[in-house]
């Protein structure tokens, strides 16, 4: 029941509400600073792997107890039985979300989204969103071909990962703001959609191959948006961040 509302109020979420930050840094401290400095302005943080390797559960609580919300993108991807385990304890940790990889299979996703339901009404928390991660936005359609060995196009692979997880509980999931119209078409308006790979005018791509501004993602549909160097990066993170925020406020 708990998702249902999450998901019927995504749509008037505010622009801050939307913005993701990846606190991909190296040490609690560093990420401590960021928090402080821009929780007025980012309404989510997330934790990848190199910060949770470094730290483990103290980032999660700091940012949990600083009354921000938290993005767990370790991208589970393990036998589904490991999965249910990892996807219990990311809901016991009070997360907003949470990510696995759909490369792992129908009953592996299952097991993450029927653990994280079943946990959270066990505890009587709020059920996190657990999202699946399609293709990597640092992969294009050569890499996907020739090294993944995949033959079908990147928007035809994107979706029907999409639809797997959408099949398997899944509450949305993680792809470039370029596969949004067919994913929205083929699992309904309902479905969350968080977008990596968001440059904003002028900046450089990195190591970002499937790329969009942040007006762009969310006209064509994004819910959340994940900005990393962009603002890290900046001499100023504050003003980098507000000015995001106006571009996402553009109608």
């Amino acid at each position: 029941m708990v998702i249902i509302s999450v998901i019927k109020t995504k749509n008037s979420l505010s622009a801050r509400e939307r913005l993701v930050l990846a606190l991909d840094v190296g040490d609690l401290k560093s990420a401590e600073e960021l928090v402080d400095k821009l929780k007025d302005y980012i309404g989510v943080f997330k934790i990848g792997s190199q910060l949770f390797t470094s730290e483990g559960i103290k980032v999660i609580e700091m940012v949990n107890q600083k009354g921000s919300k938290v993005f767990l993108d370790l991208k589970f991807h393990d036998i589904p039985n490991t999965v249910k385990g990892a996807a219990e304890s990311a809901t016991k940790l009070g997360v907003y979300m949470f990510t696995i990889h759909t490369s792992g299979g129908y009953e592996m996703m299952k097991a993450a989204a029927d653990a994280a339901r079943e946990t959270s009404i066990k505890l009587g928390i709020k059920k996190p969103l657990v999202l699946g991660v399609t293709v990597l936005t640092s992969i294009n359609q050569e890499i996907l071909k020739k090294e993944i060995g995949v033959n079908k196009n990147v928007k035809e692979h994107v979706v029907h990962l999409a639809k797997l997880a959408k099949a398997a509980g899944l509450d949305g999931v993680v792809a470039s703001a370029q596969e949004i119209k067919e994913i929205r078409a083929n699992c309904g308006k309902d479905f969350v959609i968080l977008t990596p790979g968001i440059r904003p005018k002028s900046n450089y791509l990195d190591d970002q191959k499937r790329v969009m501004t942040p007006k762009q993602a969310l006209m064509h549909g994004a819910d959340f948006l994940v900005i990393g160097r962009p603002i890290r990066n900046a001499k100023d993170p504050v003003k980098a961040a507000k000015n995001i925020l106006k571009e996402m406020e553009v109608n």
